[in-house]
């Protein structure tokens, strides 16, 4: 779109009082809470359990495995505070990379990102949604695959109508849903003190025995464990709608993330003392064979709170994940169109419904732990481009105004971790799937060069931009201040 018309476009809108359109600041210190914790809490702890056992072998070694992924998602987090308040602008390690260390490997995370990563994670939580949603009503027989990707794709398409109708509605959505899984998860948690409480210790029995040591099963486990992570950045995407950001963002990742830590090793003990590691392991799904041992014919508060629980997270991640392509669009790296908001509703709406229709394709093939192996090996791959950024401010520009600040050593334990995490399974098991990975990763790098440093665009996505304006509503947005 040209100048003229952005102009012109920008002009005729004038929510803040300037003349130009923002996106409004509507998440408060609950909500912000909400966004992490909700988005953390989502599948993972239903699905990932049995293969962090699987991976490691043990009960000991699985419950230290969910404390380290704990310890280093709140270590991960603590350094995207320092990051945020110093950069207060939203697109999570988009816009940390773009100001560090440079426009190429921002496009290519964008890239990345939004045509892969986010829409991939989506796709997986809106798949295991569908798959607790469509077996409640095929309990005697297997679910037809078809019956649950159709499933996936109407919580994906009701998520992008939410999130594109008000920001207000998506916090609310993000509450209600996050009070609701901590509910039921609270209930996994005293139903194991009380078995506990009865003597059932089996589960827990030799609780080291077994444990694997291999340097790529237990990055595989870190994979699994992380999955059920996911979402400890998730603030630093919408640092620009936060309120007073100095203070809640600090203050929501230090309440979020050590309560879904405690959360999930005090549901992995109760699964442990309901069920032996065999029973566990042979489970589909172990948030409901431990409700059929536990409690019986109220199983289907179990089966409902996963729902909510995907559900929630699935809000989360869309939301996030079109505020990404949002902020890339807007630095432009993406085509203009997704850089703008609706006029009255002040959503990102154009990015939000490009980011669900990715997904939506993704949930053709997909499968869970393609999905989660993918996404984890990308993720991490820029989670440490985007702390050595940090590591090089912290030692280059060290006088630089930081309202929250951390010791050195911990984003360099999160860089060493991050660096662990994206050889270990290539390094013990080479697979097909990660050379793949990595040619799709280097393909953003041909694609910056024409589109980017050679400003290259087709003539008509001007008049297709003018037409989507009309159509949707839409129109240039500036930065909060």
């Amino acid at each position: 779109m040209n100048e003229g018309a952005r102009r012109d476009s920008s002009d005729r809108n004038t929510k803040n009082g300037e003349g130009k359109l923002h996106l409004k600041r509507e998440l408060g210190l609950v909500s912000a809470v909400s966004l992490i914790a909700g988005t953390m809490i989502g599948s993972g702890i239903f699905m990932s359990p049995q293969w962090v056992l699987y991976y490691m072998g043990s009960p000991g070694a699985s419950l230290l495995i969910w404390a380290a992924c704990g310890i280093l998602a709140m270590l991960g987090a603590l350094s995207y505070v320092e990051l945020g308040t110093v950069i207060k602008e939203s697109g999570g390690e988009y816009i940390y990379i773009l100001r560090t260390v440079g426009s190429l490997p921002a496009f290519v995370l964008a890239f990345t990102s939004v045509f892969a990563v986010r829409p991939a994670s989506i796709a997986a939580i809106s798949l295991s949604f569908a798959s607790y949603v469509v077996n409640s009503f095929y309990q005697d027989c297997p679910s037809p695959q078809v019956v649950e990707k159709l499933t996936a794709a109407a919580c994906i398409l009701v998520l992008t109508i939410i999130n594109c109708l008000n920001v207000r509605l998506s916090a609310f959505i993000m509450n209600f849903f996050t009070a609701a899984k901590i509910l039921v998860l609270l209930a996994i948690i005293v139903g194991g003190i009380v078995l506990l409480a009865k003597g059932n210790t089996q589960g827990l029995r030799n609780a080291f025995e077994n444990t694997a040591t291999g340097f790529g099963p237990v990055g595989v486990a870190f994979y699994q464990g992380l999955w059920s992570y996911d979402g400890w950045n998730n603030l630093n995407y919408v640092t620009e709608e936060l309120k007073n950001p100095e203070v809640n963002l600090p203050r929501a990742v230090m309440i979020a993330i050590p309560l879904v830590t405690c959360i999930y090793l005090l549901a992995n003990v109760s699964y442990f003392a309901a069920m032996t590691p065999q029973e566990l392991l042979s489970s589909d799904a172990v948030a409901i064979s431990w409700g059929l041992k536990v409690l019986g014919g109220w199983t289907w508060i179990i089966s409902l709170g996963v729902v909510l629980s995907t559900f929630g997270a699935a809000n989360g991640t869309l939301f996030t994940g079109g505020r990404q392509c949002y902020v890339a669009a807007r630095e432009g790296h993406l085509p203009d169109v997704l850089s703008m908001a609706h006029v009255k509703r002040l959503t990102p709406s154009p990015a939000l419904i490009f980011t669900s229709a990715i997904a939506l394709i993704m949930i053709i093939p997909a499968d869970f732990s393609s999905i989660v192996n993918f996404f984890s090996f990308t993720a991490w791959l820029f989670y440490g481009i985007t702390i050595s950024g940090l590591i090089y401010m912290k030692i280059k520009q060290p006088d630089i105004p930081r309202p929250y600040k951390v010791p050195i050593i911990i984003p360099v334990i999160v860089l060493i971790a991050s660096v662990y995490l994206v050889l270990a399974p290539i390094i013990d098991s080479p697979q097909l799937e990660y050379l793949y990975v990595a040619l799709f990763i280097l393909s953003g790098v041909i694609v910056y060069i024409p589109v980017v440093h050679y400003k290259w665009s087709p003539r008509c996505f001007r008049s297709i931009t003018l037409y989507l304006q009309l159509l949707l509503e839409i129109s240039p947005a500036d930065k909060n201040d």
